[in-house]
């Protein structure tokens, strides 16, 4: 079984932009999103995954991702009626490599950066620019992002 160790923060400042390249265009909309259960399709970049998670325990919960074709994923992507866009950055810190996205749309000021860990008790090296955690907030939740946007908070 797939499994995800994750802890998410809001980001505090730009200061994370001197160690960012170029970003990617992130896509993402939920085909199923309830009771702790998502499948998710998303186009990055130039690639397409569909992902389906389970319900979380504590900063885990299972996750298996699969590549699909980008055709296929902008079909799937119609079909969704919540979306999520946002610009991904890989950031290494810390011997790890977070994610940090700069959302849009209706999530337009929401920054937020997440590192996937082996265990949950992995310690980690924040990096000066995170801020508050937000870990076990399901507002944070992109599935969650996607119908209650950050704008309308």
């Amino acid at each position: 079984m797939g499994v995800e160790i994750e802890r998410k923060f809001l980001v505090a400042g730009d200061s994370w932009r001197q160690q960012a390249g170029e970003g990617l265009s992130c896509r993402q909309g939920y085909l199923v999103s309830g009771q702790g259960k998502t499948v998710r399709v998303r186009i990055l970049g130039e690639e397409a995954f569909l992902t389906i998670k389970g319900p979380t325990a504590g900063i885990s919960r299972s996750e298996f991702e699969y590549a699909i074709p980008s055709g296929d994923a902008a079909e799937l992507l119609a079909l969704c009626e919540t979306r999520v866009e946002k610009t991904r950055y890989f950031i290494p810190h810390g011997g790890l490599v977070w994610d940090l996205d700069v959302f849009g749309g209706a999530n337009e000021g929401l920054v937020m950066a997440e590192v996937e860990l082996e265990s949950e008790g992995q310690p980690v090296e924040l990096p000066e620019w995170a801020g508050r955690e937000v870990s076990g907030d399901p507002r944070y939740y992109n599935s969650y992002l996607a119908r209650n946007p950050f704008t309308l908070w």
